[in-house]
């Protein structure tokens, strides 16, 4: 579980801004620490600027996760996952969310919001966010996964 009170990184594109601010203003009333990486209006802009800022952040340790919103998802995912210790996952309902932290210990969530609905969103940030990861067997293959990461 991501206790309220920890600070979280929080971007978009201009696609996703109206879904980061209604996530920005829940999270912010659940008690979190809300640090907004942009854009800060629905000025056509690039994805990649901010999935990577909040992805930076959670991998120096300035946020203890994020969450990333564009029109799909993809993109912002992909570009997440080209930061060194980051384990950005797509997903489109509270399931996911579930299982990306149990299983894979995600520290980004990415939503896309051309394809989530805000009330699905809130709640699948919400399953992220009280979510713990399992460990175990699934520690040996988180450790796997970013063992890729050494070999480029």
């Amino acid at each position: 579980m991501i206790q309220p009170g920890s600070k979280l990184a929080i971007g978009s594109d201009h696609a996703g801004f109206a879904m980061k601010e209604d996530l920005k203003k829940m999270l912010a009333e659940l008690g979190y620490e809300v640090d907004d990486k942009g854009t800060f209006d629905t000025a056509s802009c690039d994805y990649p600027d901010f999935a990577a800022a909040v992805a930076r952040d959670v991998a120096a340790g300035k946020a203890v996760a994020g969450v990333i919103v564009c029109s799909t998802g993809i993109g912002v995912s992909m570009t997440a996952n080209k930061v060194r210790g980051v384990r950005a996952a797509l997903v489109h309902h509270a399931y996911e969310a579930e299982m990306t932290r149990r299983h894979n210990d995600a520290n980004v969530l990415c939503l896309g919001a051309n394809i989530t609905g805000p009330a699905i969103a809130r709640e699948a940030v919400k399953t992220f966010l009280n979510t713990d990861f399992e460990g175990g067997r699934h520690q040996r293959r988180i450790d796997k996964m970013m063992a890729v990461e050494k070999d480029i």
